[in-house]
């Protein structure tokens, strides 16, 4: 029997293992463990590294330091224009709109929502945001799949104009199903405390401007789901203009650079992010004591997946108007409150950036703590 001389390499230092021989049979090449083996490619992981370095290198600001690669991602923020400035984080996903991704064979858009979703949460206060990490888990890393994924969130990061400064991608055999895996964003922004939105200036008589969506956006994606698969994502639809797969694929609104530029010309006193729960569970969110929305649903056109959407559930059975608005945005993805005096200033400021708002309702006043025994929405 042959044997060999192992060497391993451990930081860079040579170690010997003088006493200790293996074989070098068929037998135990082919009993061999390796981390390859067992289902981790670690190759394919430093091509994606490689293939993600000049999707992230284009996000770069001026507080960056240092590159993708690194044990952690480095920001040096130049604070001096705001008096008290106060740093707001925010962490979200994607949700089973991957699903939706994975049977259409497209990935290029899902990192996008991935950012918009937090950005957007994060704008919510008033904040600019910063920078931006990404989490990806995937059963079998396809480098190809990986890159476009990462491509998606540097042009998020791009159009929100914050930086990716680094991310984890964990190769998961076992966890994720073949073609499957998961993701996870978390993003940082900066406010200066006397300027922190938060719903304590609103008061009876403002004006809710709603902020057009692009569809779906990434919630609700269960029931729609549930209700749109038995069609088939890839039939054409005439009242969409395309399938349904790409219909539900459109990537989520990123608001950033609308809000921000009002936000330098009007006072806003509510930032609502129309996420999960829709309009009636996410605007009480902001809102003050003694107060309720009052929501005019035929006040700003849905775009035609809802209708859809609605339409098909009754054909399957039934489904009340209030789930509709628990459930998705309806085509409103941001709601922003604002003194009824400065509306017309309001939407000429987010024209200039190419946003339509269309004025959605107002803030009545009601009775209770909280508006106890009454909805905090209503929808007219």
């Amino acid at each position: 029997m042959v044997f060999q001389l192992l060497r391993c390499y451990i930081s860079g230092v040579a170690v010997f293992f003088e006493d200790f021989f293996m074989p070098t049979t068929d037998e135990h090449a082919a009993s061999l463990f390796t981390y390859a083996a067992s289902g981790v490619n670690i190759e394919a992981g430093n091509d994606l590294v490689r293939r993600i370095k000049p999707h992230a290198a284009r996000t770069r600001t001026a507080g960056v330091l240092g590159a993708i690669g690194g044990f952690g991602g480095l920001f040096s923020g130049d604070f001096s224009p705001l008096k008290e400035p106060v740093l707001v984080s925010g962490a979200d996903g994607v949700g089973t709109k991957l699903m939706v991704a994975f049977a259409m064979n497209r990935h290029d858009t899902v990192g996008r929502d991935l950012v918009a979703m937090n950005v957007n949460d994060v704008l919510c206060c008033g904040a600019r945001p910063l920078f931006f990490l990404d989490y990806l888990g995937i059963g079998a890393l396809a480098p190809d799949v990986g890159e476009a994924i990462i491509k998606g969130v540097a042009d998020g990061c791009q159009e929100a104009g914050c930086a990716l400064v680094g991310g984890e991608t964990a190769e998961l055999p076992g966890l994720y199903a073949p073609g499957e895996y998961d993701l996870a964003g978390f993003c940082v922004g900066v406010v200066d405390k006397a300027k922190i939105i938060d719903g304590a200036r609103i008061k009876a008589g403002d004006a809710l401007l709603g902020l057009p969506s692009t569809g779906l956006h990434s919630n609700g994606y269960s029931l729609a789901r549930k209700i749109l698969e038995p069609l088939g994502y890839n039939s054409f639809r005439d009242e969409l203009g395309e399938t349904i797969g790409e219909a539900m694929l459109r990537p989520t609104a990123i608001y950033v650079k609308p809000v921000l530029g009002l936000l330098e010309k009007v006072p806003v006193a509510g930032i609502v992010h129309i996420t999960g729960g829709g309009f009636l569970e996410n605007i009480p969110r902001v809102l003050p004591a003694h107060t309720r929305a009052v929501i005019h649903r035929d006040s700003w056109p849905v775009p035609p997946l809802f209708p859809l959407l609605h339409q098909t559930a009754l054909q399957q059975g039934r489904i009340e108007e209030r789930e509709l608005f628990t459930t998705w945005n309806m085509g409103i993805g941001m709601v922003l409150i604002v003194a009824a005096e400065h509306e017309a200033a309001a939407i000429s400021a987010l024209h200039e950036y190419s946003c339509k708002a269309y004025r959605i309702g107002e803030i009545e006043a009601c009775e209770g703590q909280s508006g106890e025994g009454e909805a905090r929405v209503v929808l007219a």
